[in-house]
């Protein structure tokens, strides 16, 4: 009998290396208070401590059957390429989703125009790294800066991925500068195609999912982030119903595990619908791997291998039911 099977490695759409360092920091408030902590810890950054500390989390990463990863950057250019660096150290196929920052946040974000940003995204291609759109948000991006982007998107044919509905005062402000939610601003400067992927999208009303499935774009949830800064639940059963493709992030990197993500997935579904099995396993495991290879643009990526031996795996009757149900990370060779 087979000691071990070979699966497609899980791919980590969205990711924020740096923010590993904050697990463990007990703090109260809400997402907006861990906001400020978040930006405390981005401004130690340094090209040098991001090479050092990213391939530390890398590793965990591809021990946790993780063989992909599209970091979501933000944190300057040449903490870009020491990112690059780390994750080619660390054996783990990279994406850098270099983002797009025209206003907040803090100065080291920001570039100083859009056209400037697109120079960046150039250099690093130039490099042979490959690369995605990332404007941040509607709050860190202006709408002409979307317009610039989303038509640079379309001729080139890049992956383009941005935070939207992620809290109920993103969503606020947002109407109160343009009038329309997030998603929906979104679709109106044409950043949202078949090319794009929306992280979170946990407070997405019911147009913007149509928006999202016409377009043929995907989420990214991230659930033990979504969990762990009091984000609220994705409309799972909402979102399936209306064939929308769904990928996974590690995010904040609070826990470093798809399993208990597309498991978590699975539950908010149970939850929100009283059912059970409301995702098959294997649409599960195409969340994990292929819907997330397709929303970074990766055609290969590395396989991981199961330990059948493992004691989770112990009398299980269907190997695929009992690691999606029952299993942790540590099931990977």
């Amino acid at each position: 009998m087979a000691e071990t099977l070979s699966l497609p490695g899980f791919v980590d759409a969205h990711c924020h290396a740096f923010q590993r360092a904050l697990r463990g920091r007990a703090g109260g408030g809400d997402f907006w208070a861990w906001r400020e902590t978040m930006l405390a810890e981005a401004e130690r950054q340094t090209p040098e401590l991001v090479r050092r500390e990213y391939v530390e989390v890398y590793r965990e990463l591809r021990a946790a059957g993780y063989t992909a990863v599209g970091e979501f950057h933000y944190l300057g250019f040449d903490e870009a390429l020491a990112a690059a660096e780390a994750a080619e150290e660390a054996g783990v196929r990279i994406v850098l989703l270099l983002a797009a920052y025209g206003r907040g946040g803090l100065p080291r974000f920001r570039q100083e125009s859009a056209a400037d940003y697109l120079r960046q995204v150039e250099d690093l291609r130039g490099r042979g790294i490959a690369v995605g759109l990332a404007p941040h948000s509607v709050r860190a991006c202006p709408e002409d800066w979307l317009e610039e982007i989303g038509r640079y998107g379309a001729t080139q044919r890049l992956p383009l991925h941005v935070h939207a509905d992620e809290q109920p005062r993103e969503i606020e402000e947002c109407v109160a500068e343009h009038g329309i939610r997030p998603i929906e601003l979104l679709d109106r400067t044409g950043c949202l195609t078949e090319r794009t992927t929306v992280v979170h999208a946990t407070h997405a009303d019911g147009a913007e999912l149509d928006l999202v499935a016409h377009s043929g774009a995907r989420i990214c949830a991230c659930p033990t982030t979504e969990a762990n800064l009091g984000d609220g639940f994705l409309p799972v059963e909402r979102v399936c119903k209306r064939s929308i493709g769904l990928c996974i992030g590690s995010d904040s990197n609070v826990r470093i595990d798809p399993l208990e993500e597309l498991r978590e997935l699975e539950g908010i579904a149970r939850r929100q619908s009283g059912r059970r099995n409301v995702i098959s396993t294997e649409t599960l495991l195409c969340f994990g791997a292929d819907e997330g290879a397709g929303a970074l643009g990766l055609e290969q990526w590395d396989d991981v291998e199961v330990d059948l031996s493992h004691p989770s795996l112990r009398g299980v009757e269907d190997v695929f039911e009992g690691l999606v149900a029952g299993c942790s990370a540590d099931v990977f060779l």
